[in-house]
């Protein structure tokens, strides 16, 4: 078997990672076994909140339809309740952006419902 020696090899993928952490502070932007740590790290964490930021909107949307509604002295949970009674299949995106871009829809939306 030949010797292969790794110097090219293990210099670039040195330089490879220590390009993905680029402005990290302190060793994890300078030392090669802290920085893979914090690629793997931050792999991990961007899977995590990438599923966390659904969430998110998901909760941004019901606060805005709550906001909305409040002038029509209904609840969110009766309103998504008639909603379904009624066989209106509006999801919560829809039903936010309606609430804030174009109220007078939203109020029809409302009114169906009443």
């Amino acid at each position: 078997m030949t010797r292969v020696k790794k110097g090219v090899h293990a210099l670039k993928t040195r330089r490879n990672v220590l390009k993905q952490v680029k402005g990290y502070r302190f060793g994890r932007s300078t030392k090669e076994r802290q920085a893979i740590e914090a690629i793997s790290h931050a792999g991990t964490y961007a899977f995590a909140h990438r599923r966390d930021k659904k969430n998110d909107f998901r909760k941004l949307w019901n606060v805005r339809i709550s906001a909305a509604l409040k002038e029509h002295n209904l609840s969110y949970s009766k309103f998504i309740g008639a909603l379904k009674k009624n066989n209106l299949a509006y999801d919560r995106k829809t039903l936010a952006i309606l609430a804030q871009e174009s109220p007078a829809t939203f109020n029809r939306i409302v009114a169906k419902i009443s």
